[in-house]
């Protein structure tokens, strides 16, 4: 019990060196006002225990129950949960039909996972500019991106914002496409009709990353309506074995996209924390909007409009144009605060530029939003004196 008190409160600590690109946390400088922290406490511990001494790690009970409970959540039918939310939009889009020499439209603003996952089955990620409000797919600049070999429409709630969900599944409807929906980042969001992100009934993707809403260390979900797509998620995931968990058959292609039953013990005592740490993560982000909001030229997160709320995952801000962003940053850090440009446009990454040639100008809204882009240290425990030291180190800094 002693050994797993100090992991515990090493595991709670191990924000200090947190990043999406996984920086070790022994080779970055230790902040005080760390860029993400997650929320664990002793009923995770005890639940990580009780599995562990149960002796069943992975397909055990615990998977099946964190499902319902998730799929409950969303208000989704059914729920498959796999290793990590990369894996669950892999997994998605082979379920939709997705193969090697299809498009998908989805968006360039994003981590690069979502568009990754399309070249996992040789398909193509054909991208659209964004919005420049809510910072998602613009419907009509995805309209424009179908062509004859369009298979699918991948939209990103980017930063836990609801995309226009029924501006794209009329669009779907139009050009018969299968919609998946990213929703790593939204979990707690809901559509102005009432409806959850990852409720309406096409596969969406959530991811349990240590930064997320609700966290496993590494995991993800698939929310989805279809029980034959699940029965096919259920058992690709798994090496691609019989729906009856036959050992000796597997009857099409699989990953070890599993989730551990340990991981599953830690979100569904997550489950029942999220409705105070959602409501934490928006006080939070109160919070900053009165802080910055005196400051000159910076671009704040957008407000929910239109009976739109976001679930808040970030707290994103665009600096005014013509700041040296990177100057920022190592003021911040140089005040032992914590802050990242997010998001790199991800056709400028130099695989992309590479491998299908796109260049500057091409997405204008994404490359001036992703040229401008700072996330701020965000999460659920931030004090208001936490907020207004951020604050006050970002007014001086521009």
């Amino acid at each position: 019990m002693r050994e797993l008190e100090r992991s515990r409160r090493e595991f709670v600590g191990a924000d200090q060196g947190w990043s999406e690109a996984g920086v070790n946390s022994a080779t970055t400088p230790q902040v005080s006002i760390p860029l993400a922290r997650p929320i664990l406490g002793e009923a995770e511990e005890q639940a990580v225990i009780e599995v562990l001494r149960s002796g069943v790690l992975s397909l055990g009970p615990r998977l099946a129950a964190f499902e319902q409970a998730f799929a409950e959540q969303v208000h989704a039918p059914l729920a498959s949960a796999v290793s990590s939310g990369t894996a669950g939009l892999h997994l998605a889009l082979r379920a939709v039909g997705l193969e090697q020499g299809d498009e998908v439209v989805t968006s360039p603003f994003s981590f690069v996972a979502s568009a990754n996952a399309v070249l996992y089955e040789g398909a193509r990620p054909v991208f659209a500019d964004i919005d420049p409000i809510t910072l998602n797919l613009d419907p009509q600049a995805a309209a424009a991106a179908v062509t004859e070999r369009t298979r699918a429409l991948l939209p990103v709630h980017i930063f836990g914002y609801p995309a226009d969900m029924p501006a794209f599944e009329g669009l779907a409807q139009r050009q018969q496409l299968a919609i998946v929906e990213d929703a790593c980042e939204a979990l707690g969001a809901t559509h102005a009709d009432g409806t959850p992100v990852g409720g309406r009934g096409h596969p969406a993707v959530f991811g349990f990353y240590a930064n997320k809403q609700l966290t496993t260390g590494e995991g993800g979900m698939i929310a989805l309506a279809d029980p034959l797509l699940k029965e096919r998620i259920d058992s690709e995931r798994n090496q691609g074995r019989a729906p009856d968990m036959g050992w000796l058959d597997h009857d099409r292609l699989g990953f070890n996209y599993r989730l551990s039953d340990i991981a599953c013990a830690l979100g569904l005592v997550q489950l029942e924390r999220l409705p105070g740490m959602l409501s934490d993560r928006a006080a939070v982000a109160s919070l900053y909007r009165q802080a910055l909001a005196g400051i000159e030229g910076l671009e704040l997160p957008c407000s929910d409009r239109g009976g739109d709320v976001r679930g808040w995952f970030v707290f994103v801000v665009q600096l005014p144009r013509g700041v040296d962003r990177d100057g920022v940053v190592h003021r911040l850090a140089a005040s032992s605060i914590q802050s990242k440009p997010y998001l790199p446009a991800i056709h400028l990454m130099s695989f992309y530029r590479e491998r299908f040639g796109h260049r500057e100008g091409q997405f204008p809204v994404c490359e001036d939003v992703a040229a401008r882009s700072l996330a701020l240290p965000f999460f659920p425990s931030m004090t208001e004196g936490e907020v207004a030291r951020v604050a006050a180190v970002l007014s001086d800094a521009l």
